[in-house]
């Protein structure tokens, strides 16, 4: 029996102004996949491409594991884009050879007035052929079950995004005008032969 599971998830964010603009943060994919994720739980394969393994989720009787790779990138404007590029499912092959995984999104910064936004939204999608245990299950309640499922994955996601980007974003202004600041400060010396000397 095949299934489709869908689910969306929207997010609004006020930035603090700070020194360094959001922008500059944004530019930096890995800040933020250890925003969305626990860093235990990413490998990074490259600059744009990462590896995100899922803590197992409960799928009526199947637990899964699914481990999701990713490409994020951002463009000059500091949109940071996301979309899958493979997926795996650990616990169940036969599920794991029907499995396919689609996830789309964006965070983009918007400026109105002196406030900056950022605004964004993430779709995951889910198609699978189910193993014949679950033949006699009412469509709708497979359906219902599933949407739930990615519906409290993006969730999760969306929190994590809204707690930890902002005081990462925080913590990394502060790094970055503290490491300028350590910097000593060169004074040209002029020479006796300049001619301004």
């Amino acid at each position: 029996m095949q299934a489709r599971f869908v689910a969306s998830q929207l997010a609004e964010l006020v930035v603090t102004e700070q020194p360094i603009p959001i922008q500059h943060y944004l530019r930096q994919p890995q800040r933020l996949i250890q925003a969305l994720t626990d860093p235990d739980r990413v490998e990074q394969l490259d600059a744009e491409h990462f590896r995100l393994k899922m803590r197992p989720l409960r799928f009526l009787a199947l637990s899964l594991q699914p481990t999701v790779d990713v490409r994020v990138w951002a463009d000059s404007l500091g949109t940071i884009y996301i979309r899958s590029t493979g997926c795996e499912i650990r616990g169940v092959e036969y599920v794991n050879q029907r499995f396919q995984l689609v996830l789309v999104g964006q965070l983009m910064p918007q400026h109105q007035d002196l406030t900056t936004r950022l605004v964004g939204r993430a779709d995951l999608e889910v198609n699978v052929e189910l193993p014949p245990a679950f033949w006699m299950t009412p469509k709708y309640l497979l359906e219902a079950t599933g949407n739930g499922l990615l519906r409290s994955v993006l969730l999760t996601i969306k929190q994590r995004l809204m707690h930890q980007l902002l005081s990462d974003y925080r913590r990394w202004v502060s790094d970055q005008t503290a490491e300028l600041s350590d910097r000593p400060t060169v004074i040209p010396q002029l020479s006796s032969n300049s001619p301004i000397a």
